[in-house]
């Protein structure tokens, strides 16, 4: 109980070093509104199933229902996958090129959102370190000071010396006390904004992989209108392509 008292006391404008105590309090209580915002904000990113998602985009991708997969996108939201997934669904129809380009633009976009203020963590941290070694230094200058002060009591000098040595020693515990957790919690944070931005990465490469190998399946056959005969009925699938003469199938060419 002691201690906590002499630690309020620090904070009193009569005490050296008040100035130090304040500024690492400034300093905690915006790590801490910053904490509790990116906490929310990555919780909600994170609660976000991707698997589950991925595989119905997929899904509709493999039955050819592009317009399908564009649908679940817009209806998940704005969680970042889906919006980056969207983006190069629209693009399917262009080409590799713009598809990838759709994927890199949307992801250039929306992963800065998610890092965004992270690193503030970091420099509270060390800042907070700073002033309380700050701190702690002129504590041990009123300390010395009062030794070397001539014309004072020897009470008085203790007094003094006492005073310079509970401010050092509070800007240092203080700072400590704010650094470490912020330090952690950035640690913490910066790990769970790289494990979605991975997660982006992977399945953005999935999609351009799949919607490749879907277009080269559909574009791998050409049959020319000149050489189909009066007579003769096509079938196209994104699977196969199937040939009847007459209504009977004569053949059937996997894609």
């Amino acid at each position: 109980m002691e201690f906590f008292q002499s630690f309020l006391r620090a904070f009193n404008t009569s005490e050296p070093g008040f100035v130090f105590m304040w500024a690492l309090l400034a300093m905690a209580l915006f790590a801490v509104l910053l904490m509790l915002e990116r906490g929310l904000y990555l919780l909600r990113k994170s609660r976000f199933n991707a698997k589950k998602f991925m595989g119905d985009i997929l899904r509709f991708i493999n039955e050819g229902n592009v317009r399908g997969a564009i649908e679940k996108c817009e209806k998940s939201g704005k969680v970042i996958l889906p919006r980056i997934i969207c983006a190069g669904l629209k693009e399917s129809d262009h080409g590799t090129e713009r598809m990838q380009n759709a994927l890199d633009e949307e992801t250039l976009t929306q992963i800065p959102r998610l890092e965004a203020n992270v690193g503030y963590l970091a420099t509270i941290g060390n800042v907070s370190t700073l002033i309380g070694l700050m701190g702690t230094i002129y504590g041990l200058i009123v300390s010395f000071a009062a030794v070397g002060r001539p014309g004072i009591e020897a009470a008085q000098k203790s007094e003094l010396l006492a005073q310079g040595i509970s401010a050092a020693m509070n800007t240092t515990l203080t700072g400590l006390a704010i650094a470490i957790p912020c330090m952690l919690v950035y640690a913490i944070y910066s790990s769970k904004t790289q494990k979605i931005s991975d997660t982006v990465e992977e399945y953005s490469i999935k999609l351009l992989n799949m919607l490749t190998q879907r277009s080269h399946r559909t574009h791998k056959y050409h049959i020319k209108s000149d050489h189909i005969k009066e007579g003769v009925g096509l079938h196209i699938t994104n699977k196969n392509i199937k040939i009847f003469t007459d209504n009977k199938l004569i053949k059937e060419i996997n894609l």
